[in-house]
């Protein structure tokens, strides 16, 4: 299993989580995800810890990495300037605006019919309809992460930093690559 991220300023407790761009979502009934390794009808939600992963518009591409116990000093150096305690989210230069104007909605779910992700550190699923116990609206996404002590960066394009993070010693998520620019094309020799 990926390590879990490190904790962030103001991070409260545990609880289950699904962010959205709707704000009236009165229940969450199981359903194949598009992205989903599985065909199992499920509902998705992300544990506090790892909810800054999701500070984001939903279709917006992300990068996102940190120390785990198997990190190189080395790549701490490299990634995180040595700070192993930091996690660094990194989107494309693009999305900065939509990222800094979008409200969300953090839906917190009743923990009962929901079974940790044996793969992923903070994904949580549940084959059961769950009504939320309560919505939270999130605005300021950058000021969220500042807050959280989470370094932002944005980029033209993810995909070098991305091969370099997934060929480190790094724990990483990245989310919605899919709708990232292009790979770059390589110079001609």
């Amino acid at each position: 299993m990926r390590a879990s991220a490190p904790a962030y300023r103001g991070e409260g407790p545990h609880a289950l989580w699904h962010v959205s761009e709707d704000p009236a979502i009165a229940r969450f009934v199981p359903h194949r995800a598009r992205t989903a390794l599985t065909d199992e009808l499920l509902v998705w939600a992300v544990d506090t810890r790892h909810l800054p992963l999701f500070w984001y518009p939903r279709d917006c591409p992300r990068c996102t990495f940190w120390a785990g116990p198997r990190t190189t000093d080395a790549d701490a150096e490299r990634f995180l300037a040595a700070q192993r305690d930091r996690a660094v989210h990194v989107i494309e230069d693009r999305w900065l605006e939509r990222v800094r104007v979008t409200r969300l909605y953090a839906y917190r779910l009743p923990m009962h019919t929901f079974i940790q992700s044996a793969e992923v550190a903070g994904y949580w699923t549940s084959r059961a309809t769950v009504e939320p116990l309560e919505v939270v609206a999130v605005d300021d996404l950058v000021g969220q992460h500042v807050a959280a002590g989470i370094a932002l960066r944005s980029e033209s394009n993810l995909w070098a930093l991305w091969d370099a993070v997934v060929q480190s010693t790094l724990e990483f998520s990245g989310i919605r690559l899919r709708n990232a620019h292009a790979r770059p094309a390589e110079a001609p020799p």
